[in-house]
This record gives C-alpha cells, structure tokens and sequence, in this order.
C-alpha cells in the first residue's frame, strides 16, 4: 500500500524529514507544517522550493493538512469574520496543492456538541438541538471552492470535533450530498474517544467509497478521567485491531495513502525516536 507521514511528526525540516523517509522506505508526504508555518500560510517562492525538494527527492504529496474549520462553533455561521478566515486559507492550500500536486486537502469540522440526536425521551431533554444542522452550511462552501478547483476534500474524524467518528463523517457526505468532492480521513485512534470501534464498526462505516486518506496512531483513553495516552504502536487499545483493517483495506482494495502519524514520544519529548520505535510495526502491519 501507499505508506508516508505526516511530515513534520519527524521533523518541521523537510529536509530532514525527507532523509528520515529514505531511511525507512516511506514515499508519500503529507505536509501540514513546513517550518514554523501551516500549510496555506506559505509564500510562492517557499512553496516552490517545498516542491523542488519533495520532486527531487521522489516523495508524492498525499494531501495537505490544515487544521481548517477547527476552533468554529455551532454560533458561527457562513460569511461570518471567522468562517471567512478559514475559507480563505482554504483556498490558499488549494492553491498550494496544485502547486505541489496534493490529490487530497484536509478540512476540519467545527467544536463537538456531545449528544446530537436522542429518542425516548433523550430527544427532548439532552440533545442539543440545531447543532448538527448548523454544521452543514458551515462546510459545504468548501466543497463547492474545491470542486471548482478539481480537487477534492478529506474530512478528518477529530478529537473534539463534530466529526468525531466515521459514522458521523459518513452521516456529513451523505447529508451534504457531497461524495463526488469529499471523502473521509479516518484517524482510528481518534475515534477511540468516542468509543467507535476500528474494527469492524469504523471499517464498516466508511465501505463503499467513502474512505480517502488514513492516519495511524495508537493511543489509550479514559474518558471519563478526560485523559489521553500516546502509546508506541501496537501497544495501545487498537493493537489487535490494527491487523484485521490492514488485511481488509488490501482485500477492498484501497488505494489512497495512509500516513503515520508521529505524535508518540518515549517519555523524552522527541517525536522522531518515537517514530523511529514505530515505524517498522507499522510499515509490518500496512507495508
């Protein structure tokens, strides 16, 4: 399968970055900080120089991933001061994307309102009415921006967010009618929060088409201490998980990339000696 990483889990060195990946024979980037600068906030010369070094060095950018939409709320609306903020660098990492020849730009959804729909009573009392029908216009400008511009998106199943889990992302294609321009970013260990299972259930959600990108990370939570663990790869909650998807994506024949995500270090606070511990288990289970 198409193996990368989210570079700057390595290093905010591209450079650096890159060597790291000839190391260990991964091909795909995903950028999402290139120096101290987001994806979209880049100049034209620096953006030039980012595809040089990636071009001459054989590394396909997979996507670009800026944390767009992040931090909005059901209180904001389309064409509000912040919703436009977010629209506008959207169109810049398009930009950048054709540039660089990213297939996939990332978006975001707004802050997670924890009980979107009820019955039985639930429906009347705890659900937080609107939430999830205000979500819709705020995301479906960016769909019709990206398919003027022939690209298409990826919504990230995100700690926190709306889109927390691969139903609910589903539930967004779906409801927004947008398949043809996006699909979904599935980050498994994200959706540990909200107690969807990757296997099967996650997996399932997002058969048929709906799936564009992966990120893999292992993690343990504990929800109700409001706690989360990066934990080496395999040796968190997904660990006997983590198998039965890669051998499903491979039979299903998936062909997007999946990136490590290296957010994982060893106690130390150095993100590429918790790479360098995970890679090789996860170039094992997805290589």
């Amino acid at each position: 399968m198409k193996l990368g990483v989210i570079c700057d889990g390595i290093s905010r060195d591209l450079g650096h970055a890159v060597d790291v990946m000839d190391e260990f024979g991964l091909e795909y980037a995903e950028l999402q900080f290139v120096g101290d600068t987001e994806v979209g906030d880049h100049s034209r010369a620096e953006i030039a120089e980012i595809d040089r070094l990636l071009k001459d060095r054989g590394k396909p950018v997979s996507c670009l991933s800026r944390h767009i939409f992040a931090g909005l709320t059901t209180a904001n609306a389309p064409g509000d001061a912040d919703h436009t903020r977010h629209m506008d660098a959207l169109k810049r990492v398009i930009e950048m994307a054709h540039v660089v020849g990213s297939p996939l730009v990332r978006i975001m959804t707004n802050k997670k309102e924890q009980i979107l729909w009820g019955r039985n009573g639930a429906e009347q009392w705890n659900v937080a009415h609107g939430a999830w029908d205000a979500t819709l216009p705020l995301i479906a400008p960016a769909c019709d921006v990206a398919r003027d511009a022939g690209l298409k998106l990826v919504v990230e199943t995100g700690n926190g967010t709306m889109v927390n889990s691969n139903y609910t992302a589903r539930k967004l294609i779906d409801d927004l009618g947008a398949s043809d321009v996006l699909q979904v970013l599935w980050d498994p260990a994200n959706n540990c929060w909200c107690h969807e299972r990757a296997w099967p259930d996650g997996y399932d959600a997002v058969r048929g088409g709906y799936l564009g990108h992966v990120h893999i990370k292992d993690v343990q939570v504990d929800t109700p201490r409001a706690t989360l663990e990066v934990r080496r790869l395999g040796e968190g909650q997904l660990a006997d998980q983590f198998e039965p998807i890669a051998k499903a994506l491979r039979a299903d024949g998936y062909d997007g990339a999946i990136s490590f995500e290296s957010v994982y270090h060893p106690g130390n606070g150095n993100f590429e000696d918790g790479f360098r511990l995970c890679v090789d288990r996860f170039k094992a289970l997805f290589g």
